[in-house]
């Protein structure tokens, strides 16, 4: 039956929230609530509300706001302070899930082509996930969360050159030079929107703010670059999302009160559409047959694993509970996820079953990482305001 647009966004934001309280009040974080709801009114049970263009639509803009608003909280200074250590997390955070989704599958039957693509849809985290949690308890600005949301954004770039590598692989024709330049584009635009974008707009931002009319001018000029930098990383070669986040990072220190209230309302509005997205696309259907459900469970199992130990060993060195939650910060699969199984079944090179095991592992991993992410930070305590 056909929802009204209005009435889809009443299902699936009033349901977020309902089941958000719920799991709050048994002492388990919110977030895993929002994702559960998609689950419970997406075509898997109720059927109430279907993936569809619109509701991808409000999922992007809510991902996209979520990482802009994470921006805004985050100095430069303290990325770039971690930046080393993020870097050989993000690394070791690919190699070592690469080599468990490609040995397994290769293990349990599947071509070689099909394992390397179950290996690229393992590297990459998904840093909404994580950095939802961190901002909702506060901890955006403990050491552990600034080195889970900079190895994530390199994590991002290595993770669709590691796609971009394999999908040449299973085509047959190895085209360096592409690869080189894709890399090259992405890298130098991380770099440049971080380092020397980000002097620039806090020289700028403030001047252009005073010479425009609109009641909401700063509101109004943010908005024009969260979209520039999401656009122009998209055609870069990376998420639109890494954009949006250095978007925010840029205007950390020139934005006023006013531009956070309102980014934050509109977070507050969309982020719910992103998370019960991830609910959404979950087909319980995979649960019908044992031999995929264990395969599902050893492939879920693999990718927490691989991403603790190999993050975890990277931070080792600034002790237990900081490899522990940068460990447990990097679990969260999505995008590059979605985007290497969609485009093994498009090539038929992934069957719809090992289709549906790399969506159980995105929904799963964004389910337990949020309690895990708790259990990791307790006893951090929140910033005085």
């Amino acid at each position: 039956m056909p929802f009204s647009l209005p009435l889809a966004m009443l299902i699936v934001f009033g349901s977020a929230k309902l089941i958000s309280e719920l799991l709050e009040r048994i002492g388990l974080p919110g977030i895993a609530g929002e994702i559960l709801a998609g689950i419970l009114i997406g075509p898997s049970v109720l059927n109430w509300v279907a993936p569809n263009d619109t509701m991808r639509a409000l999922s992007d803009l809510g991902v996209l706001f979520l990482l802009f608003s994470i921006g805004l909280d985050v100095k430069l200074a303290d990325l770039l302070r971690v930046g080393p250590l993020a870097t050989l997390v993000a690394a070791l955070g690919e190699v070592l899930p690469f080599l468990a989704g490609w040995g397994i599958l290769l293990a349990w039957g599947g071509t070689g082509r099909a394992a390397l693509f179950m290996g690229a849809a393992l590297v990459a985290t998904s840093v909404g996930i994580s950095a939802s949690v961190l901002k909702r308890r506060d901890l955006l600005h403990h050491r552990a969360s600034q080195i889970i949301l900079a190895a994530a954004v390199i994590d991002d770039v290595l993770g669709l050159i590691v796609l971009a590598v394999v999908s040449s692989l299973a085509r047959g024709r190895f085209n360096l030079t592409e690869i080189v330049v894709t890399t090259g584009l992405a890298t130098a635009f991380v770099l440049v929107t971080a380092i020397w974008g980000t002097r620039v707009v806090s020289r700028i931002f403030p001047h252009f703010h005073s010479r425009i009319r609109a009641d909401e001018a700063q509101f109004d000029a943010a908005m024009v670059l969260l979209f520039s930098l999401a656009v122009l990383a998209f055609y870069a070669g990376v998420a639109a999302i890494v954009g949006a986040f250095l978007a925010g990072l840029a205007l950390a220190d020139s934005a006023d009160s006013r531009l956070r209230n309102l980014t934050r309302g509109v977070t507050e509005l969309l982020v719910p559409f992103f998370l019960v997205g991830i609910g959404l696309n979950f087909d319980l259907g995979i649960l019908r047959s044992r031999s995929t459900v264990l395969l599902a469970l050893i492939i879920l199992l693999a990718a927490v694993a691989a991403k603790m130990i190999g993050c975890g060993l990277a931070t080792l060195g600034s002790g237990w509970p900081t490899a522990l939650r940068v460990g447990v910060g990097m679990i969260p699969r999505g995008e590059v996820a979605m985007v290497a199984a969609e485009l093994g079944l498009s090539t038929l090179i992934l069957s719809a079953t090992v289709y549906s095991v790399i969506v159980f592992v995105v929904v799963a991993s964004a389910l337990v990482t949020p309690p895990l992410l708790k259990i990791a930070f307790s006893g951090t305590r929140r910033p005085a305001s």
